[in-house]
């Protein structure tokens, strides 16, 4: 009896053993695809996860930005993601990881501590999606339209060169930086920093042109400024470029001295138009009154006006002595002040309707005096217009066909007409003007007009208005 229960006793543990070995052996095979216990990757829990699994756990966590391209210009443009195919893939480091685990010490693990891993992603992508991409990018299409020449052009700034052979986009160098950039998780790119661009070897007709252009350019930088008074003109290229001679087939003249051939047409054409800007001689000013009024005034004597011929004469020189300098132009009419505000801050003003006169020194009013102005009655009114002292004397006598008048002070500022005293005038001022007015000039009381003989030069301007 003993005996028999012996044997059912071995029995019983063998059944024992053989199911704890084949339950060993299942764990094992179990844990031969799977994480053993106690792994953690990148914060993540993975014990029994299947590879396959943890990889889109950790694919899910990781964000897949898209591929930027930024160009020499500082221009970015953007590669989807989704159009190259690019997704992150853990799996081969993650088989690494599962390979170095003992399955069949899954037991001893139980006592371990845990493993701990960190991981970085592998970015996979189509490479022939990529180069598509690249191609169809505005930045590589613009290439194709980019004139890759030296070519010398007339602006509005004069001439200027074209160098199309600088930073030349090479579009290989673009596919191969952007394929090493995406293995290695960089998602921006600048292209010029990474060498894409490239210049072009010269060809012998390029040197020719820049050549060419070293040459013009100088000639329209010729270094002569124009002083017109109150600012400064400078003959620069946007004129200059106008001036130069072309052939019938466009290409640029030159003399056999080996100088480009100057158009006269084209100085004459800046002279006028420098003249139309600056000549003062027969315009019509505004005109700031004593009275408080701003008043136009038109006619007279006074004025700038350019000696067209002289100064073109003066620049063809220039430009064939190549000269450079500040130059101060010609005129056939020299006012008191050059310039487009060429009344300036010294000057005499006549109000005939006021019948005033004051004179201004340097901006300070100096005499203010009553007058008498031409007869209106007797149709001798003053002329308006800005006018100028021509001449000063004293002790003159004024002749005319029905008079004869002994002065102390005389200025003449237009023709016959000019400012004098009237000692047989013991009033001024007022509407004398309109019946016994003089027969134009300008009467004044003797102290205002002494003071003012004494004080004022020859070309000073006379402003006269009504």
């Amino acid at each position: 009896m003993r005996a028999k229960k012996s044997k059912v006793f071995l029995l019983m543990v063998l059944v024992v053993f053989l199911l704890l070995g084949l339950g060993c052996l299942g764990l094992s095979y179990y844990y031969s695809h799977r994480f053993t216990y106690g792994t953690w990757i990148n914060g993540n829990y993975c014990t029994g996860k299947t590879v396959a699994q943890v990889n889109e756990l950790l694919a899910n966590q990781t964000k897949v930005e898209d591929l930027e391209l930024v160009d020499i210009y500082g221009e970015t443009t953007v590669i989807k993601s989704d159009d190259i195919g690019l997704r992150v893939d853990y799996s081969g480091q993650l088989r690494r990881i599962l390979e170095g685990q003992n399955s069949n010490l899954w037991l001893e693990r139980l006592q371990q501590n845990f493993q701990e891993e960190n991981i970085e992603p592998e970015y996979i992508f189509s490479e022939k999606l990529l180069a598509e991409a690249i191609q169809d990018t505005y930045i590589v299409k613009s290439e194709n339209f980019k004139l890759q020449d030296v070519v010398i052009y007339k602006s509005e700034e004069g001439y200027k060169l074209y160098d199309g052979t600088k930073g030349i986009l090479n579009g290989e160098s673009v596919l191969k930086e952007a394929t090493e950039a995406l293995w290695k998780g960089d998602f921006a790119l600048n292209l010029a920093e990474l060498g894409c661009y490239e210049d072009l070897e010269l060809t012998g007709e390029m040197k020719e042109t820049m050549e060419l252009f070293t040459i013009i350019e100088e000639f329209q930088n010729p270094g002569i400024i124009y002083d017109m008074g109150d600012v400064m003109v400078e003959v620069g290229p946007s004129e200059v470029a106008d001036w130069i001679a072309l052939d019938e087939k466009g290409d640029f003249l030159f003399s056999d001295s080996g100088k480009l051939v100057l158009r006269r047409e084209g100085i004459e054409e800046f002279i006028k138009e420098l003249a139309s800007e600056y000549d003062t001689y027969g315009s019509t000013r505004k005109f700031q009154a004593t009275r408080g009024e701003t008043v136009e005034i038109s006619g007279g004597t006074y004025g700038n006006q350019i000696d067209q011929k002289a100064e073109v004469l003066y620049l063809t020189d220039a430009f064939l002595n190549d000269v450079s300098e500040v130059h101060v132009p010609e005129y056939e009419k020299l006012a008191y002040v050059r310039g487009k505000n060429d009344i300036g801050d010294t000057y005499i003003e006549i109000d005939m309707t006021e019948q005033k006169m004051y004179y201004y020194k340097e901006g300070q009013l100096l005499v203010e005096t009553d007058v008498v102005t031409g007869n209106m009655k007797k149709k001798n009114g003053t002329p308006s217009g800005v006018n100028y002292v021509y001449n000063k004397q004293k002790n003159r006598i004024l002749k005319g066909r029905d008079y004869e008048s002994k002065v102390k002070f005389w200025m003449p500022v237009k023709g016959g007409i000019g400012i004098h005293d009237a000692s047989w005038r013991n009033k001024f001022g007022g509407d004398i003007y309109l019946t016994n007015g003089s027969h134009g000039c300008i009467n004044t009381p003797y102290d205002a007009v002494k003071l003012i003989y004494e004080e004022t030069e020859i070309g000073t301007p006379v402003v006269m208005f009504y």
